[in-house]
This record gives C-alpha cells, sequence and structure tokens, in this order.
C-alpha cells in the first residue's frame, strides 16, 4: 500500500516561489487584474495636454508642479478644484476666496503695484492670467520664459455665456477636471434656463452701478459685468443711451434719466461691496437705492423688483457669480408670477 507522505518544507517553499513566480508572470491591468500589456498602456494617464487659449495654441505637462494665478475670473474655481497655487495676487482676491487664509502662497499684491519678482523665485511652469493682469503678460513671459501662460478672458465679440464655459472647460483639461468644469457650465445653462423661462419680455430691465454711493447706468449688451446679461437673456432694455461704455463705476447718468425710463426691474452690482466694505462710511448699495427719492415711485422698487449681484462680485466675476445671481434673479422672477 502507498503511504502519501507530507511535503518536506523545503519542498513547499519551493512550490511556493514557483507560485508567486507564476503570477508574476501575468501583466496586470489598471485595476490590477489580468491583461494584456495594450490594456495597461491605454489606461495610463496622460503626461500632457494641448489646450487653446487667447493667444494661440499650447502644450501643458500634467499635473502641472508650480501653479501662479492672475486672473480674478479663475480664483474661485481654482479654490473650489483644490488647485494648491504657488504664487498669485492674494490681495487681489475677496475674502471669500479661500486662498486669502493661505500662508504659503507668495502674495505678489494687486495689479496696480505688483511685485512681480516674486514670480521667479515660485518657479511656475503653469500662469493663469487675465482681467486687470493681462496687461502684465509680455513682462511675465520675460521673468518665467518656461512657463505656459494661459489667458482665458472672455473676447470681444464672442457670447459672453460661451466665454465663461471655455474657461472653465479649459482649465479643467490643465487641471483634470473635466467633470467639475462639466458640471460649472450645466449650472450654468440651468439658471440661465430659468430666468428664460420666467421673464417677460413686455417688462423692461435696467441695470445700474453703486460705486462711492452714486449710482452709474450699465449699458445693456456692453455695460460692465451686467451689460452681457441683457443679451444673453434676452432681457428689454428700460433706457439706452448713446456712446455707453464699459466703465467700472458705470456711465454718469441722473436718477431722474432711470427713473423716468419706468424700469419694472432693476439689476444692480454694487462696486463698492467688494473693495470698500471696510470703510466707515461704506453704505449698501440697497440702502443707497432705497434711499433715493428720485427712484421710489419707479415700478421696480414700488414692486421690490430689484436684484443684488453678490457682494464679491467685483473682484470675483466668474462662472459662479453669474450662476448665483441668475438663481437669484430667476427666483425673484418666478415669485413676481405667482404674486
Amino acid at each position: 500500500m502507498d503511504i502519501k507522505r507530507p511535503l518536506a518544507p523545503a519542498a513547499l517553499a519551493l512550490a511556493a516561489t514557483l507560485a508567486l513566480v507564476g503570477c508574476g508572470s501575468q501583466p496586470a491591468d489598471g485595476n490590477g487584474t489580468s491583461g494584456s500589456p495594450a490594456a495597461s498602456a491605454t489606461s495610463a494617464a496622460p503626461t500632457s495636454v494641448t489646450i487653446e487659449d487667447n493667444r494661440g495654441s499650447h502644450t501643458v505637462e500634467v499635473p502641472p508642479t508650480s501653479v501662479a494665478a492672475f486672473d480674478n475670473r479663475t480664483f474661485e474655481t481654482l479654490s473650489d478644484w483644490g488647485v494648491t497655487l504657488s504664487v498669485a495676487a492674494v490681495s487681489l482676491m475677496p475674502a471669500t476666496i479661500a486662498y486669502t487664509q493661505d500662508d504659503s502662497i507668495v502674495d505678489v499684491g494687486t495689479h496696480n503695484e505688483p511685485n512681480l519678482e516674486l514670480i521667479v523665485a515660485a518657479d511656475p511652469d503653469v500662469v493663469i492670467i487675465g482681467q486687470r493682469f493681462t496687461q502684465f503678460y509680455d513682462d511675465i513671459a520675460a521673468l518665467v520664459p518656461d512657463a505656459t501662460l494661459i489667458e482665458l478672458d472672455p473676447r470681444d465679440g464672442e457670447p459672453f455665456a460661451d466665454e465663461l464655459k471655455r474657461q472653465v472647460t479649459v482649465l479643467g483639461e490643465v487641471f483634470s477636471k473635466q467633470a467639475e468644469a462639466q458640471q460649472l457650465v450645466d449650472d450654468y445653462d440651468a439658471a440661465m434656463a430659468r430666468v428664460k423661462a420666467a421673464y417677460d419680455p413686455a417688462q423692461t430691465a435696467m441695470a445700474v452701478n453703486v460705486s462711492g454711493g452714486e449710482i452709474g447706468f450699465i449699458a445693456p449688451g456692453q455695460g460692465r459685468t451686467l451689460g452681457p446679461v441683457f443679451t444673453d437673456a434676452g432681457l428689454t432694455p428700460a433706457l439706452e443711451v448713446e456712446e455707453s461704455s464699459t466703465n467700472h463705476e458705470g456711465d454718469e447718468i441722473s436718477v431722474e434719466a432711470i427713473a423716468a425710463s419706468n424700469p419694472e426691474w432693476i439689476l444692480v452690482m454694487d462696486r463698492s461691496a467688494a473693495v470698500d466694505a471696510d470703510n466707515p462710511d461704506f453704505k449698501p448699495a440697497a440702502e443707497i437705492i432705497e434711499a433715493t427719492d428720485a427712484l421710489r415711485n419707479v415700478p421696480a422698487i414700488q414692486k421690490g423688483q430689484v436684484v443684488y449681484m453678490p457682494a464679491d462680485t467685483y473682484t470675483n466675476e466668474g462662472i459662479q457669480t453669474y450662476t448665483e445671481f441668475l438663481n437669484d434673479f430667476a427666483d425673484a422672477l418666478e415669485a413676481a408670477k405667482q404674486g
């Protein structure tokens, strides 16, 4: 009779080694399971992306290792996505942006007197530039010649809403946040759709800017910040004037002229709320508008149909700012319809 003897310890060790070698000979795919080398290669993350900005095509190594940020419209997006900044215009950011609490970021100051030399030591490989810092594009490019400068300011002649979407979409490619970028686009589109569905074109609208206690006129279509909303949302202007501008304080116009146009809706950007809120003499736009005798009989005031942009708008103007405002506007329009 054959007797089966247990394997000796040495034999067991040899068998285990052979088993491990056999397992190791099978290539694993990106999920840790057996697969072909081709499958493994196709699952690898890209090491660079090619994007288009206002100045052409750029190939960017991803993920960037050192990021500089000098475009107000992008600060909230970069912050929400958890992008680490090495150097930025922190002094230009509204307090609502988390970067203002991060002492590790080198602050070059505002666009008025920036210390651009500080950018050199940060050695950025990507520089997000735009809005107030666009004027320093060539200076920064000369200081960090190996960095890729990305400028995504809304371009003249292009639909403003599309430009806001383009901005976050391109940044989504650079920072591998494509899904998050698409969500921002979807949220904006949904807010705009609400406004269009609730707005009655028979009701006229007026946009104003309050700065230093003065009320300025924001021209439909081209005025600062709120001007493009008239075009994108299809609003009917209560008043149009010749030689209007994009002035950041709005165009000079008498409150009597505003009152005479009888707007059903008044849309307001409070510029001072973003830059002067710490001033002891600061008064919110709502207080100024409601205390102006000439406006008291205007339908928008009588019906409480005055909608204010977020307080940090003037220094934050990104897609999130517009989405928040459009939803507030839609809430007001829908409430007015319900009586």
